[in-house]
């Protein structure tokens, strides 16, 4: 699993956050949202996809 995160279309709201923390965090400085880990393991499979499922804009993707 890969997480792949459009720049143009996110709105770094943080709703990821709130579904996967050990996986998206935001940037203090910046308060722009970043992917902590890339290729998170299985473990937390689920979690990704309900954070990609609650992105209103549809900014992140899985490939598997």
């Amino acid at each position: 699993m890969r997480i792949v995160v459009d720049p143009d279309l996110c709105e770094h709201n943080a709703v990821c956050v709130s579904w996967a923390p050990e996986v998206f965090g935001l940037d203090e400085q910046s308060g722009t949202m970043k992917v902590l880990d890339e290729t998170p393991g299985a473990e937390l499979a689920e979690k990704v996809r309900e954070a990609v499922k609650h992105c209103p804009r549809g900014a992140i993707s899985v490939v598997e």
